[in-house]
This record gives C-alpha cells, sequence and structure tokens, in this order.
C-alpha cells in the first residue's frame, strides 16, 4: 500500500486564486447552477414522504417556542443503541467539524486522510491547526492502509464511505486507528447509502461502537432525505468528548423543525425506508458504472459504494466545461488535496437520467 503524508499550513487568510493549494471552500452547490442536469451535488432529490414531511411542517406552529432536542436527541441515540449523552444534534455536519477542531485546539499532529470531504480539514486550518495529509493512492484504489496513519497522530480525520472516492472502508482497519490520547473522527454522512440487496443494515460503520476510545462518528441526515437545506446531523461517541464539543456550539443551534425531522428520520419506519432505498441505489450506481465503464478512456476509480462515483478522464476539467455546455452539472476533482484537473466526481441517478447524460458525454468524447 502507498500514501504520501504532506503538511498543510494553517490558513492566513489568502484567497485561494493565490495558493497553489486545493480550494477547500469549494463545494458541489456551486457547480449545479440553475438551468443545468446536477451530477454534482449528492443530495436525493426525491419527494419527502409524509412521515417526514408532516412533522416538518407542523413544527412550524411551534417556532415561538425555543428548540427542545431532548426528544430528537433520545431518537437518535434509541437508533444507535446509545445513551443520549453519546449524542450531540448540530446544525448539519459542517458544524460537528467546527465545533470539533475548535475545542481540540490543544492537539499536537492533527492527521486528515484524502482525499475526502475538505471541509474537516478546512475548519482544522481555521481554527489555527497545522494539517497533515495522508494522500491515499489512485494505484491502491483509494484505499486507507491503518500503518499509514503516524502512530503518534492525535487526532486523524477520515470519510467511510469516503467523498469523493465512493471508497468504503472496512469497519477493522478504521477501529484499529482508535487509541487512549487519540481522537479518530469518522465522518459517515453517507453511511446510509452503502446497503445493497442481501447486506444487512450499514456496512463497514462504527456509529454503534462504544469501546473504542476517542471515537468520534459523524452523522448527516441531509443526504438521503433532501434537507440539505435544513441543515441537521449529529456527533456520536464519550459523553465527555462530546461535552467539550457541545461548550462552543451556540445555544438552541438547532432548529424545531430540523428537530423534527431528526426524529422522524431516527425511527423504525425511517430506517426501513433508507434500507431499501440503498437498495434501489446499488442497482442504479451499477447501471451508471457499466455505462461509464463503456466509454473509452473512462475509468471509474476502485469499487464505488455511495451515492456518486468517481471518474478519471484525460482533460476531464475541459470535458466538464463541455458537459456544462450541454446542460450537466458534475464535480470537478481538482479542489480535493490528492486529486488533480483530470477527475471528476459524478453523482447517481436514476437509469434514464445516467442513460441521457451517458449520450451526451460519448458525443463529446468523440468530438
Amino acid at each position: 500500500m502507498r500514501g504520501q503524508l504532506l503538511r498543510a499550513e494553517p490558513d492566513a487568510g489568502e484567497p485561494a486564486s493565490s495558493r497553489s493549494e486545493p480550494d477547500l471552500t469549494h463545494h458541489g452547490d456551486a457547480e449545479a447552477t440553475p438551468g443545468l442536469v446536477d451530477l454534482a451535488v449528492n443530495v436525493r432529490r426525491d419527494p419527502m414522504p409524509d412521515w417526514l414531511a408532516d412533522p416538518v411542517v407542523g413544527a412550524l406552529a411551534d417556532l415561538a417556542a425555543y428548540p427542545d432536542p431532548g426528544p430528537a436527541r433520545a431518537a437518535v441515540a434509541a437508533r444507535h443503541g446509545r445513551p443520549p449523552e453519546e449524542v450531540l444534534l448540530t446544525a448539519g455536519a459542517a458544524e460537528g467539524f467546527v465545533l470539533i477542531a475548535r475545542a481540540l485546539s490543544g492537539v499536537r499532529r492533527p492527521v486528515v486522510v484524502h482525499p475526502q470531504f475538505t471541509e474537516p480539514e478546512a475548519a482544522l486550518r481555521a481554527a489555527g491547526h497545522a494539517v497533515e495529509r495522508l494522500l491515499l493512492d489512485d494505484a491502491d484504489d483509494f484505499r486507507l492502509d491503518p500503518a499509514r496513519v503516524p502512530a503518534d497522530a492525535d487526532l486523524v480525520m477520515v470519510g467511510n464511505p469516503t467523498n469523493p472516492t465512493s471508497v468504503l472502508h472496512p469497519a477493522a482497519d478504521l477501529a484499529a486507528l482508535a487509541r487512549p490520547g487519540r481522537v479518530l473522527v469518522v465522518d459517515e454522512a453517507f453511511a446510509d447509502t452503502t446497503g445493497a440487496p442481501g447486506v444487512d443494515g450499514e456496512p463497514e460503520s462504527l456509529a454503534g461502537r462504544r469501546d473504542l476510545p476517542g471515537l468520534v462518528v459523524v452523522r448527516s441526515l441531509t443526504k438521503t432525505w433532501g434537507l440539505a437545506g435544513l441543515r441537521i446531523g449529529y456527533l456520536l461517541g464519550e459523553a465527555a468528548l462530546l461535552d467539550r464539543f457541545a461548550a462552543g456550539q451556540p445555544l438552541w443551534a438547532v432548529s424545531t423543525p430540523a428537530l423534527a425531522a431528526a426524529t422522524a428520520v431516527a425511527a423504525p419506519t425511517a430506517v426501513a425506508a433508507e434500507r431499501a432505498i440503498a437498495a434501489r441505489l446499488a442497482a442504479d450506481r451499477d447501471h451508471l458504472v457499466a455505462r461509464l465503464s463503456a466509454l473509452p478512456g473512462v475509468r471509474v476509480a476502485g469499487r464505488p459504494a455511495s451515492a456518486f462515483v468517481l471518474v478519471h478522464l484525460a482533460g476531464a476539467d475541459r470535458v466538464r466545461e463541455t458537459l456544462r455546455g450541454r446542460g450537466w452539472a458534475v464535480r470537478r476533482g481538482d479542489t480535493f488535496p490528492g486529486l488533480g484537473p483530470d477527475w471528476v466526481r459524478i453523482a447517481v441517478r436514476d437509469p434514464a437520467t445516467t442513460d441521457a447524460f451517458i449520450e451526451v458525454l460519448a458525443e463529446i468524447l468523440e468530438a
């Protein structure tokens, strides 16, 4: 297994355009401008079911009262087999990363495994941390060898499944990184997308593990249920550690409608629905991978396990711009540390959308 450790200094406030660094603040929503078919954002767009929409809309009648996180916290805790004090509700996963970065000001050697979602490193750098990047190798399908993580790293951040690579690391490999004196942050924002027919639950998730010292699992409710605009997520971990994060959180950080959504999505009905959605997603993903793999010069990285795939294509930056001119948005890859202009991330959509996209992409590649 290969990998590379690089030091990324704290953000000094200079604009990204003046640095050789990837723009950590760039996200897929910047690509999905109105009028384009959106394959850049990994949020499911289907209408909300009544069992979710009704409590969210109903919560609007209670906006005169301050939010009460207690019921939602208890519901999320029950879903993961934890006591409520091991749950911290947040305004999306992004707030969780900020709370972690600010609370852990005393860490000496933070390591972020890349390519991955850039907000964890951005939050660390904004809080003044000098971050080391462990860059995983395309030749190894971007899989993590736990031995590559420095033994004295006292904060390690890794995604599972990882955005943008769609790699699902074995839970045992991630669990091997936990140890006394280290905080291990596992971003499981897309964990509910990893199920498949014949697969029980969320394979490789650590959300229910209470025996691993320093483990913090970050979860998001915005992806599968299309709640990005509502901002709801949570952290799971040791109560004492979550108390440190909560100390830096504003009062009433999570709105009443978002709390209603968290309660609904933690219910058994929602979990069963997630499993069914993940099974359909697996079939749609297989269709996308098969169609992409049939195109000359297009290579899908590794074995995708989530709601998106990472694609290598020579001149992908130019192809991406041409796709925009034809009405399609895909996610650029060069803003992720460890990737470059020959990479794009493509969201999994229904087969009809995929087929229409492949037709346009094939025409561009043949031109």
